[in-house]
């Protein structure tokens, strides 16, 4: 049984700034474009079987970079859909509401690109891309090219916690995590590591 081998794009200059960067498209920047490369490492002898990405280019061109054979764009793997928050940062966002924490008090509506989504939503998304995935973890590994808060909610999912349990794991660009099986249990096997 293979396991899930989770990629999280480099950075662009919205994941310098810290801005939220949901559905607007940016490209890397050169130093994303570095760690993208420097993947490579960190996923050799890996048997992957698929490859599955979000369709930003931020996370395709990760995936070459990282000499990763893209077999699918999933739609599903898209970024949480921030909405209004979209390109702001959380700090600009708790002038207005202080306090203010993703995980628990979510997005407001945006326009008509950027409506914005909910964390359950979210993990509805997620699970549909779990359901595609399992039956290809019999043939080797499966890379998800995808985005942070997207694959922190698959992570809960896969662990069987709610979506919002995915505030637990905190994911840099540049990084590669692994999620398997233990005694047939969902576990995690590695997480958050940068490039060599």
């Amino acid at each position: 049984m293979g396991e899930l081998i989770l990629v999280r794009h480099g950075e662009t200059e919205w994941s310098r700034a810290r801005r939220h960067t949901g559905r607007t498209d940016l490209p890397l920047t050169g130093r994303g474009e570095e760690q993208a490369r420097a993947l490579r490492g960190a996923l050799r002898g890996r048997r992957i079987a698929r490859t599955v990405a979000s369709p930003a280019e931020r996370a395709r061109r990760t995936a070459e970079l990282a000499g990763l054979r893209v077999d699918d764009v999933d739609p599903d793997l898209w970024e949480w859909d921030y909405g209004g928050y979209e390109g702001i940062t959380t700090a600009a966002i708790r002038e207005d509401r202080p306090g203010w924490f993703l995980w628990d008090d979510g997005v407001v509506p945006g326009d008509a690109d950027h409506p914005g989504e909910s964390v359950e939503q979210v993990g509805r998304r997620v699970d549909a891309v779990l359901a595609r995935a399992r039956p290809d973890l019999a043939g080797g590994d499966v890379a998800l090219v995808a985005h942070g808060h997207v694959l922190r909610v698959l992570t809960a999912r896969w662990l069987g916690l709610e979506p919002a349990q995915g505030r637990l794991f905190a994911l840099d660009t540049g990084t590669v995590s692994a999620l398997g099986t233990e005694h047939d249990r969902p576990v995690i096997s590695a997480w958050n590591v940068p490039a060599p």
